[in-house]
């Protein structure tokens, strides 16, 4: 009871509507960047198990490039040096963090592809040139959906991951969850409440995250059954 009556709710009362905000922002962000970071690591993916060197090599680099550095790096050089190089100014920190977490997130999720083709034997790819498809409608038909399935784990890893790093776009005043906590921390000079309610909002977040996840996972095993579940009703 003395650590209740030592927490002051009203200092996340008083501030609900700012973190309701970076709440949103947050999820703007974390669902963006991997949407991206899906599409392009398929993309990169794709490229690291190509036997084309000009296709091979150009990827593998990306994805080691940023797998070996830091994400704060990668978001401070976009920000600062990337975007306005390129446009003569910066653009936001939307744009900014969106782009840092794709171009991160794609990464990780190339090598999660690239795996997940690698582990289907590959009579399943010579079976289907057999039949008459070419190699692009093999792997779209037969070799990717197959992969899906190994890969959901670690594809909802990654989403959690993302999720939880997003919190890195605050050092670009990104305003999600934690830059909220730091401007209410410096407002009140009182650091529980802020930080606490900023790791419950993660934690109910990465939560919600999981049973989606799980769920997805049962609804895609082959052994899945829905009609056993109505049985047992």
């Amino acid at each position: 009871m003395d650590f209740f009556d030592f927490f002051r709710w009203d200092i996340i009362w008083n501030y609900r509507e700012l973190y309701a905000k970076g709440l949103w922002a947050t999820i703007v962000l974390t669902a963006c960047g991997y949407i991206g970071g899906v599409i392009f690591g398929l993309l990169l993916g794709l490229g690291q198990v190509s036997t084309k060197k000009w296709i091979y090599w150009p990827a593998k680099i990306y994805v080691d490039v940023f797998r070996g550095t830091p994400m704060l790096v990668q978001l401070l050089l976009i920000h600062l040096a990337v975007i306005p190089t390129i446009f003569g100014s910066s653009l936001g920190w939307w744009v900014s963090g969106i782009v840092g977490l794709i171009l991160n997130s794609a990464a990780y999720n190339a090598e999660i592809f690239r795996a997940g083709i690698q582990s289907i034997d590959k009579g399943q790819m010579e079976a289907a040139r057999s039949l008459g498809l070419t190699h692009s409608q093999a792997m779209r038909k037969v070799i990717l959906p197959q992969a899906f399935r190994r890969m959901i784990p670690p594809l909802g890893n990654e989403f959690i991951a993302l999720l939880k790093d997003s919190s890195l776009v605050t050092v670009i005043a990104g305003a999600e969850i934690l830059y909220v906590s730091k401007v209410v921390a410096g407002t009140y000079q009182r650091f529980w409440e802020p930080y606490l309610f900023a790791a419950f909002l993660y934690l109910v977040l990465t939560y919600a995250v999981t049973k989606l996840i799980a769920f997805i996972e049962k609804r895609v095993d082959i052994n899945y059954n829905p009609r056993k579940k109505k049985e047992r009703a």
